[in-house]
């Protein structure tokens, strides 16, 4: 029985093993969005797009800085209430909680790192951005500005 269990266990860890350093090498597409404010700024982010549940899961956890013009754009399939938490993310982020028509309906501002803490929208949202902590506020960026990006139908595809 013991011999058994040892082979079993063995095994396991031999399938899991790649399973969980996959984990850790997601690699996210990349795009741009350009985030258009009523005072008629337009500020462009280089973002990688989370995807899949995995993508979605993973996220900017393990993440130690991102550059001032870099986030993640979480994609859904339709418009609901979303909930996000920071656990396992180790910076302050700014989530950015978008329309089905890449209208920012909500900001939740400098989400606390390792927070498990769930952070709803309000209002249901296709979509969430999330960019440095405190960055929206520092570049005027508010509810009711626009993010383009053709998964919102609002900009053309390249």
């Amino acid at each position: 029985m013991i011999k058994q269990l040892q082979k079993f266990i063995a095994v396991f860890i031999l399938v899991m093993m790649p399973l969980t350093a996959c984990a850790d090498e997601i690699e996210f597409a990349k795009d741009t969005v350009i985030v258009k404010t009523k005072e008629g700024n337009d500020y462009l982010f280089n973002v990688e797009l989370a995807l899949s549940g995995a993508e979605k899961s993973r996220g900017l956890m393990k993440r130690k800085s991102l550059a001032k013009d870099a986030g993640m754009l979480f994609i859904f399939n339709k418009e609901e209430k979303l909930s996000f938490w920071m656990k396992n993310t180790l910076i302050p982020l700014d989530m950015i909680f978008i329309d089905q028509n890449g209208n920012i309906t909500h900001i939740h501002s400098n989400a606390r790192p390792l927070d498990k803490t769930l952070v709803t929208s309000p209002r249901k949202s296709l979509a969430v951005l999330e960019i440095n902590g405190g960055l929206a506020d520092e570049w005027g960026i508010k509810a009711g500005d626009s993010v383009l990006h053709e998964s919102f139908r609002n900009i053309l595809a390249e």
